[in-house]
């Protein structure tokens, strides 16, 4: 085992894996930037070194002085978190080079994975179900015309290379195609410096479901359940859910059996997940994280595991009795307490707290880096908190949810609180039926009402 790992991240996830590494005996060393100072995994750490100024790219980017960070202090190992460096396969790989042991897979797994054309094609041939789409990279707007005419309208076009649904843009008919192709890959080129796209034919009613993998180095690959994540807004995730309340064990089954194939198919190790979209009893590979999520907390409520230590552990060699017996012991819903301003369009809402209360009591959990006074930087992704209810049953889970919104205080700032505190008291979320687009009719409801 580690004896140092730095955690090369910030925010709520960076206290998570500290925490993690205090229960293996294993000191930790935080990185932070200028405008970090103040947060939590810097207070919590062994160790901190800062990295830079606030903006990302001259700190939490920087390749050279986190690697320089982990050099000093000797760190044996870095786990990145989530976003960032997360997957970026050259990081992964200069921490190869260092031989300092990167928590996650190798590096060409995340390539492979990360590059959305490649992986589609990767899934097909392992068996996994995949949207009919173009056989890999569109090489212009007239393949890309002929591609939608044999697989039929609506389609849509995607930046090989993206994700957060940057480069992305749905077309309805023939006409739309040419300002469609050129719009998705100049913003392709400019978010992630490829321009390269891929079209998939569009699922109009889709449920995101994600299924959760573990896979050691010694060729063991288990999976834990599936995640309803389709309550999003702009492809971001506000409420996910574990299981989904629309998976059939039958369903579950199978979509574990692909996620399985999928990872075998890359040979992969760590913690994972395979995201599919589904429709009417059919399912679709949409990509695959090669990292831990943001939502991993309800499947380890649901499964009684703990997912980052297990991620540690994979990464130092250990091989383990995979032959347990891993069962779902009720439901679990988290929802992201964002600093944002739902009324002014979920406009962000940096800013000091005044005044900072979480909620508590049996199957409650709330993971966040925040307390009053402290300030939320604009510089990075606006999350404040995760909180995680988990219940018998999944109408006990939301009554829990509802109470424990409710009892959340967060004075200083606005939050997405009062948003969804509203969802969980639609009767369609209630009854489970929804899809990716509910927020969009829930957003339209709230302005007429405002109107």
């Amino acid at each position: 085992m580690f004896k140092k790992v730095l955690i090369a991240n910030r925010g709520e996830i960076a206290l998570r894996i500290i925490r993690a590494c205090k229960e293996l005996d294993i000191a930790t060393v935080a990185v932070y930037s200028e405008a970090d100072a103040d947060s939590l995994h810097v207070r919590f750490a062994d160790e901190i070194v800062c990295i830079g100024p606030g903006p990302s790219a001259q700190s939490y980017l920087q390749i050279p002085r986190i690697i320089s960070a982990a050099e000093v202090t000797n760190a044996e190992a870095i786990h990145p978190g989530y976003g960032f460096l997360a997957e970026n396969a050259d990081f992964a790989e200069v921490c190869e080079s260092c031989n300092i042991k990167f928590i996650g897979p190798e590096p060409q797994m995340i390539r492979d994975m990360g590059n959305k054309a490649k992986a589609k094609e990767t899934m097909k041939n392992a068996g996994v179900p995949v949207i009919p789409g173009s056989d890999g990279i569109l090489k212009d707007k007239n393949e890309a015309k002929k591609i939608a005419h044999g697989i039929g309208y609506p389609v849509i076009i995607k930046a090989s290379a993206g994700g957060g649904g940057r480069g992305m843009r749905i077309v309805r008919d023939a006409d739309g195609i040419d300002r469609a192709f050129e719009t998705a890959a100049n913003e392709a080129q400019t978010g992630f410096g490829n321009p390269d796209l891929y079209m998939e034919k569009f699922i109009e009613h889709p449920r995101h479901i994600e299924i959760q993998i573990l896979a050691d180095s010694h060729g063991n690959i288990v999976p834990l359940g599936e995640r309803e994540c389709s309550i999003q807004r702009k492809h971001q995730k506000l409420i996910e859910e574990s299981p989904s309340p629309i998976i059939t064990p039958k369903i579950r089954k199978k979509m574990a059996e692909a996620a399985i194939k999928g990872a075998e198919a890359v040979n992969y190790q760590n913690a994972g997940t395979i995201e599919f979209l589904y429709e009417d009893g059919n399912f679709y590979f949409m990509e695959m994280n090669t990292r831990i999520q943001v939502e991993h907390p309800v499947t380890e409520l649901v499964f009684g595991i703990d997912l980052i230590r297990r991620q540690i552990e994979i990464a130092a060699g250990l091989k383990f009795n995979w032959n347990k017996n891993y069962k779902m012991r009720g439901h679990a819903i988290e929802c992201r307490i964002n600093a944002e301003d739902p009324a002014k369009d979920f406009r962000p809402s940096p800013g000091k707290i005044t005044s900072f209360h979480v909620p508590g009591g049996y199957g409650v959990r709330v993971d966040t880096h925040a307390y009053a006074g402290y300030v939320i930087p604009p510089f990075y992704d606006s999350l404040i908190a995760k909180l995680i209810t988990h219940g018998k049953t999944r109408e006990q889970a939301l009554t829990r949810m509802s109470r424990c919104l409710e009892e959340f205080v967060i004075e200083g700032i606005a939050t997405t609180i009062p948003f969804l505190e509203m969802i969980l008291q639609q009767e369609d979320f209630i009854a489970g039926n929804f899809d990716t687009r509910y927020v969009e009719k829930i957003q339209a409801k709230m302005y007429a009402a405002a109107a």
